[in-house]
Formats: structure tokens, sequence, C-alpha cells
């Protein structure tokens, strides 16, 4: 068997955290749970991450990086409202291919909430930064300096978020009012 370095044992229990997290949320994930789902201890855990909020940071994070990287795959080459289609349909095929990523997307806004409803704004500056990056990626591949494609769309993955989320099926009505067939989106939103 080969031994992990620290970075790759990181790596793992950042995926495993994302995992956790996408199910339990913040306040219902332990980190015990965590660290059983890498093969590791509590306190090897901890050698890696100073505490159960640094492990939810980087996992948020590693999510948010996860859709910016996924956006800029799908708009290479692409402008305007062929580089918009693409990312939608990238954006719908992440949800429905890896519905974890959804539900960890989720967990993030809820956390950020939560924190600060009790002083800690911290946690929600870190992801407003995270958040702003991904805003501005999709500004530049849209080519929008102006923002309103860029509110249009992000408005619309909220929606389509909520949606998912909710369990409406693929070939239910609602699905066409937001331009995403029910075979997949690769025609989809505007």
């Amino acid at each position: 068997m080969v031994r992990m370095s620290a970075e790759e044992r990181r790596e793992a229990v950042i995926a495993a955290a994302v995992t956790e997290f996408s199910r339990g949320g913040y306040f219902g994930t332990s980190t015990e749970a965590i660290a059983k789902r890498v093969g590791v201890s509590q306190p090897y855990l901890f050698r890696l991450f100073p505490g159960k909020k640094a492990i939810f940071r980087a996992a948020a994070m590693r999510c948010m990086a996860n859709v910016k990287r996924r956006f800029e795959v799908a708009a290479e080459g692409l402008e305007g409202d062929a580089a918009l289609k693409a990312m939608a349909a990238e954006y719908y095929r992440l949800i429905t291919d890896d519905p974890e990523q959804l539900h960890m997307i989720m967990q993030i806004y809820v956390s950020v909430g939560a924190a600060e409803a009790e002083g800690d704004t911290e946690f929600g500056e870190a992801v407003r930064e995270g958040w702003m990056g991904l805003w501005d990626t999709v500004s530049t591949l849209l080519g929008d300096s102006a923002g309103q494609s860029v509110t249009h769309f992000m408005a619309h993955g909220t929606l389509i978020n909520s949606v998912a989320l909710m369990g409406f099926p693929p070939d239910h009505r609602i699905w066409d009012g937001l331009h995403v067939p029910p075979s997949g989106p690769e025609g989809s939103t505007d």
C-alpha cells in the first residue's frame, strides 16, 4: 500500500468534507464523520486543518473553484450568447451529474447566513470574495462590462438550483420555462 502525502490527505479531506457537509450542513456534520470517510483519525485531521470551520471553508472554496473552472472550460473560445449557453449547459450537467455539488453550494449559503447571525463575518467575507471571483469570471467570459447578462445568468442559475433541489423531474413542465430540455441543456438558457 502506497502512503499518501500530507497534501494528498488534505485533498482527500476536502473531497470527503464536500460529501459530508453537502448532506448534513456545517452544524449537522461532525469532524469524526469526515475523518472516518477519509480513513484518518480526528487528531490527524486537525494536523491538516486547524478546525471544523477551516475544513468547511476549504470545501466551500473548492466547490466554487470547481464551478468557476467548469465555466471557463465550457466557454473556452466562445463569447456572448454562445458562451452563456455553454456555461448554462455545463452548470446543469454539474448539478444533475453530481447533485452533491449543488447541495454543497446551498449549504454554503445557509452557513454564511447562520455564521453572520452569530456575529461571525469572516466566513461570509471569504465566501463573498470567492463568489465575486465566479461573478467576475462569468462577466469576463460573456464580455459583459455592464453586468446585465451576468445578473440574468446568475439569477437564472439560482432558480435552477431551487427547481432541481425540489426534485422536479426532467420532463416536468417547469423546466420548459427554464429553457433546459429534458434530455439536457444543450440548447439551454437565454
